[in-house]
């Protein structure tokens, strides 16, 4: 962790967002706590379907209404709860102070309208400038994102940009006027080896030169290693382990962490010897009695199937476990 003293911009209380299915409401996140300082990238990590997306979508005020819903806790961003703001209100934070950048640029990229068109469009709702000068803040943040030719990319549709453009396009759009908070929603997943590594030098790049919290979410375990100042390891709609990145990656002590981090490709291993964490995600719909973990954990008590274990802990090291074991080297 860095030296300077940190602020939090963004505290999240307790958390839980439910959807609607089959003529029932069922938790998808469960009391979910969580801080995003400034200067500082936070890692959040888990398997498909633990609940990492629509998280972010709530921090964003964008859940789906009509079948998702918040239905306890607070998100705070500088001590204003982001869940009492009105739609208005909200529409003014977005982009200037909290930004996102989605998971899939070619879904999230208006089809219909040139990038030039999207991206001054979004400074002149927020700033009180020309077209002109929008077109030049436009250029700089394509520039500063890195896209080649980028006057000339102001003029280009999203299909007409391969993946890696489209993703710095996306990098233009979230970072232009230097928002405080920026979500990155797995935003190298498409993407392939030697781009993915551009995109992300140029996004830590980017959060150190604006001192902005980042909150970025990945299943990667290179990508954390890589960015990361702290990790939140997230579990069936539930943290189970926050650490720093060096603790998380030395000490592990939640068997699901462990799990993820033995699961990462070994080239120096023999053959037949990948580790796979046993069983699947449960379903939102049917949770265990217990620990959410308990039927996937080799070390589970007794206990864990009779009841939950809360997440204790403080400062840097929390965690979410009644049997939490040792690192085997």
């Amino acid at each position: 962790m860095k030296e300077e003293i940190q602020d939090n911009l963004i505290q999240i209380h307790d958390l839980r967002i439910s959807i609607y299915s089959e003529g029932s409401y069922f938790d998808v996140v469960k009391g979910l706590s969580l801080s995003v300082c400034s200067n500082e990238i936070l890692c959040l990590v888990g398997e498909s379907g633990c609940g990492k997306s629509i998280t972010a979508l709530s921090v964003m005020g964008l859940l789906p209404t009509d079948v998702a819903q918040v239905t306890n806790g607070e998100i705070l961003f500088r001590g204003q709860d982001l869940l009492k703001l009105s739609a208005s209100d909200m529409r003014r934070l977005r982009s200037d102070e909290i930004s996102m950048i989605f998971q899939d640029p070619i879904t999230s990229l208006d089809p219909v309208f040139t990038i030039g068109s999207l991206l001054t469009e979004i400074i002149r709702v927020h700033r009180n400038v020309g077209s002109s000068e929008a077109e030049n803040m436009a250029v700089d943040a394509l520039e500063a994102a890195q896209l080649p030719n980028a006057r000339q990319r102001l003029k280009s549709y999203p299909h007409e940009l391969s993946g890696g453009m489209r993703q710095r396009v996306m990098i233009a759009l979230a970072t232009a006027l230097n928002p405080a908070v920026l979500i990155a929603d797995e935003p190298t997943t498409a993407l392939d080896v030697t781009v993915q590594a551009q995109i992300l030098e140029r996004l830590r790049e980017r959060q150190r030169e604006q001192k902005m919290g980042m909150l970025l979410i990945t299943h990667d375990l290179a990508v954390v290693a890589e960015v990361a100042d702290r990790v939140a390891v997230m579990y069936a709609g539930e943290i189970v382990e926050e650490a720093s990145v060096q603790t998380l990656f030395d000490k592990p002590q939640h068997p699901y962490t462990q799990g993820l981090l033995g699961a990462i490709p070994d080239i120096t291993a023999r053959r037949g010897s990948l580790h796979a964490i046993p069983g699947r995600v449960p379903p939102p719909q049917v949770p265990p009695p217990g620990c959410e973990f308990a039927p996937r954990c080799v070390h589970a008590l007794e206990e864990c199937w009779e009841s939950r274990p809360l997440l204790e802990g403080s400062g840097e090291g929390k965690l979410r476990c009644f049997n939490p074991q040792p690192l085997i080297t």
